[in-house]
Order: C-alpha cells, then structure tokens, then sequence
C-alpha cells in the first residue's frame, strides 16, 4: 500500500512539474563557473527535476545495496552460530492456501487403532 500512495504522490508531482515548466517558455541566461548559457526555461526545469530524480534514485539504490549486504553477514553470522551451538529453528506449519487447517481433536493417527472421542460418550476399554 506504502509503494501505491508513493506512486500516487510521484505522478502528481510529475504532472505539477510539467505544468509548471510548460507555463515557462522563455529563454532565460544560465551562468556557469566556465561562461553562460541561453536555455528555455522549460529545458532548464525538466533537467533539474530529472537530475534530482536521478540523484535521490542512485540514493535509494545504493541504500538497498548496502542493507542486502549487512543481511547477508547477519546470514552468515547465523549459519555460523547455529553450526557452533547446534540449535536449529523449530519449523512453524503452514496451513496451505484454501484448505482448512485440521484440528488435532478431529485426526486419527494411522495404524493405532484410535478414534477420535467425543466428550459427551462414556469412554470404555474392550
């Protein structure tokens, strides 16, 4: 939901953008440290939004990239540790999708004779 509502606020921000640099066609002067420039406005708005894109983008991929390698050495700090004390996770059961789980009362262990036994019936040994 969290990437849906960034999409969102992402593509109105765009649209904003793009209004506003349509708006302005002028030409304006850009000074650069080694001379100057004549560019429409409207290039001048585009290429800075698209730099700041460019640049908070190359932000979030270096984040990821760096969070995928510390998960990777906690991995392999667990591995180690789990291969040094022996302990391994108890699995937890998952029920497949679209069929209901089976309570325990209601199964019966094969080859071991028994019933499941209702609480109300009087329990008896042949």
């Amino acid at each position: 939901m969290k990437i849906q509502w960034s999409l969102i606020l992402a593509l109105i921000f765009a649209l904003i953008t793009a209004v506003f640099a349509v708006i302005n066609v002028d030409p304006v002067q850009v000074n650069l440290l080694f001379g100057s420039v004549s560019l429409p406005l409207i290039l001048l708005i585009l290429g800075s939004t698209l730099l700041g894109g460019i640049i908070v983008g190359s932000f979030g991929i270096y984040r990821g990239y760096r969070l995928q390698r510390e998960v990777k050495g906690l991995h392999a700090k667990l591995v180690h540790i789990q291969e040094a004390t022996g302990y391994i996770f108890p699995e937890t059961e998952k029920p497949e999708r679209g069929k209901k789980k089976k309570s325990a009362e209601n199964e019966t262990e094969p080859g071991t004779g028994t019933e499941p036994v209702e609480e109300d019936s009087p329990i008896t040994n042949p």
